[in-house]
């Protein structure tokens, strides 16, 4: 089968790209063609998402006419497009000439097309996870709710992006996504349930551990994996290690491996309420995976509704539990009392969070339960797995196994 992967970037810049650089190889070996179909050039210097074998063909919007450039594509035939979403004004009209012409297939990675910011929360007066549908309503939430930038422009921009971009779903042959959330995300907003199926996403930085974790003491140390932007949670996370430590009557210290725009204010909220707070910024992979072999727990304090949250069944692989708020995709792999412990999060508070890392460290023994238990389910989201939900369905084929969506520890069991 000739695919075509269409997708802004060609380098690796988020997690779209690590999600490419683990599939891609994978449609390789089981016989497909691929071409790649990129907005940005790609700069020669930093990491791409390129299989090793490399692609069949290459086309970049941005160093050609993109006319020119999608007409070349058809005239290369693909059997199907896989589409991971493009960026941008020009995105919306780059979609419906793609539609009108191939097979598309819909990874939706995120909220561009059912959230006028992309963002799924409230931030005013205090931050919420947003349930509404894309409408005109969120027009008139958007700055008492704050729920995106104050530019009057740039938020009428948005919106007539994402309502347009919204409107395309009926054309695609199919829509994936990584969570129950998600698919009932995409049920809300219109998708079919016949063209909606549900294929979490593997794991790519790390791999599950061959045997299950040995119980170790407990050290006090927890982890924060991620960009520091306000909806990350990171600084409910520092207040809430206090309330837990005085109720644990232990001292708890936190590592944040990341770095972004309140990288600031949360050292200087560090430094205000006494926490020992060690801020690493980005750190590679291996880098990555060594802090997790030496924690308790993995914090993951997503004020917004995550799409998925990869980085759990990463610390999953090497028997790390994680504790976090009850929020969009995350109770799809933290099962609370089973892989870690969960914090309400409608709306996320300091207190729910600090009583969820309570539990998880009340005991020497039930840490070890909930290692075990984050190790074992983290063996279940294997590039395997996902390609079998992958593969009919960028054929065309019935796949009844990913269209429906499972719960807890069972969402993949069928497999």
């Amino acid at each position: 089968m000739r695919v075509l992967i269409v997708n802004a970037h060609r380098n690796l810049v988020g997690g779209v790209e690590k999600y490419l650089q683990a599939v891609l190889p994978g449609l390789l070996d089981c016989g497909h063609e691929l071409g790649l179909l990129h907005q940005y050039p790609a700069d020669p210097d930093r990491e791409h998402i390129d299989p090793p074998a490399g692609f069949g063909r290459l086309w970049c919007l941005g160093k050609s006419d993109p006319q020119a450039a999608l007409d070349s594509v058809a005239e290369w035939k693909p059997d199907v497009v896989y589409s991971q979403g493009l960026e941008g004004r020009e995105s919306e009209t780059l979609e419906r000439t793609l539609l009108s012409r191939h097979r598309v297939v819909l990874y939706v990675h995120n909220y561009d097309r059912t959230c006028a910011t992309g963002r799924k929360c409230y931030s005013f007066p205090e931050f919420k996870p947003c349930d509404r549908q894309l409408g005109p309503g969120c027009l008139a939430l958007h700055y008492p709710r704050r729920c995106g930038g104050l530019d009057p422009r740039n938020m009428w921009e948005q919106y007539q992006r994402n309502t347009q971009l919204n409107s395309q779903f009926a054309g695609h042959a199919a829509v994936l996504v990584a969570s129950r959330h998600m698919h009932r995300e995409m049920e809300r907003h219109g998708v079919h349930s016949e063209k909606l199926f549900l294929a979490p996403l593997p794991t790519t930085d790390a791999k599950p551990e061959s045997t299950p974790p040995v119980s170790k003491p407990i050290t006090g140390k927890i982890l924060f994996v991620g960009r520091l932007t306000d909806i990350k949670g990171a600084g409910y996370l520092i207040q809430a290690i206090p309330r837990a430590a005085r109720e644990l009557g232990r001292t708890l210290t936190l590592q944040i491996a990341g770095d972004g725009p309140e990288g600031g204010k949360l050292r200087a909220l560090a430094n205000r309420l006494g926490v020992a707070v060690e801020f690493l910024g980005w750190v590679p992979t291996m880098e990555k995976l060594n802090l997790m072999r030496q924690v308790d727990l993995l914090a993951v304090p997503s004020l917004w509704p995550e799409p998925f949250g990869l980085v759990g069944i990463e610390a999953g692989c090497l028997g790390l539990p994680a504790v976090g708020y009850a929020t969009g995709g995350i109770p799809d792999w933290l099962v609370a009392g089973e892989t870690g412990e969960l914090a309400p999060g409608d709306p996320p508070t300091v207190e729910g969070l600090a009583e969820a890392m309570i539990r998880a460290l009340a005991s020497p023994e039930h840490h070890a339960r909930l290692a075990t238990g984050a190790w074992s389910l983290a063996k279940l989201f294997t590039l395997e797995n996902h390609l079998a939900r992958l593969e009919p369905i960028l054929a065309g084929l019935p796949s009844p196994v990913a269209r429906q969506p499972g719960a807890g520890m069972g969402v993949l069991h069928e497999c």
